[in-house]
């Protein structure tokens, strides 16, 4: 009874003549496939950007001619990099016309002088940054004064008349310090003398109107 069942059973279903698996004679050799996907092919119609990144180059071996050729291998480096080149030229620029006073070395303290006019009143500041454990600390003498007329440079008595500011300040071992002080003249341009018992610097400082 059950194997005539099964026997039944399997003739009643669709696929009972379908093979699953073919004959060993049946298989096509893998070098005989036919690929429809080509990487060569792909890539020549992707856009520029994509085969950029899958093209092989070469190490440039110009010493800085290299360098300089990575930091302005795409847009956004070549902005940042002539960004920088620009900033560079305008601080350059900017101190060359006094509008950025560099600092000047005293003694192991870098000095920072400026000069503004505010309110009728010639105001100078004085920054100075220690650089250093035996950076100088003690008096220092000052002397402000007003450009020397060109013609009478070698003028003694020329000299006498021009007004001249004295004061003194004090460095001490704080690593930043800042003074102020009011000169009794007005002027676009301020002489300064400042000095320690060893060594002086002498600045020459644009007086900037604050409104």
């Amino acid at each position: 009874m059950s194997d005539s069942t099964d026997s039944d059973d399997e003739k009643k279903r669709p696929n009972a003549n379908y093979k699953l698996s073919k004959p060993d004679d049946a298989v096509v050799p893998e070098s005989e496939l036919t690929f429809y996907y080509n990487r060569e092919h792909r890539l020549s119609k992707a856009p520029k950007h994509v085969q950029e990144l899958y093209e092989e180059k070469k190490p440039n071996r110009f010493g800085w001619l290299g360098f300089v050729g990575v930091l302005v291998a795409d847009t956004p480096r070549k902005i940042m990099f002539f960004t920088i080149i620009l900033m560079c030229v305008l601080i350059w620029l900017f101190s060359f016309l006094g509008f950025i006073s560099s600092p000047r070395n005293l003694d192991g303290n870098l000095v920072n002088v400026s000069a503004s006019f505010y309110e009728n009143t010639t105001i100078v500041v004085i920054n100075k940054k220690s650089r250093g454990w035996n950076a100088y600390t003690g008096a220092v003498d000052m002397a402000v004064s007003v450009p020397f007329p060109e013609q009478d440079e070698s003028d003694a008595q020329s000299k006498s008349a021009v007004p001249i500011f004295y004061h003194r300040i004090f460095f001490s071992q704080e690593k930043q310090e800042r003074y102020s002080l009011a000169v009794p003249f007005e002027s676009d341009e301020l002489l300064i003398v400042l000095q320690t018992e060893k060594n002086s610097i002498k600045l020459k400082v644009p007086v900037k109107s604050i409104d």
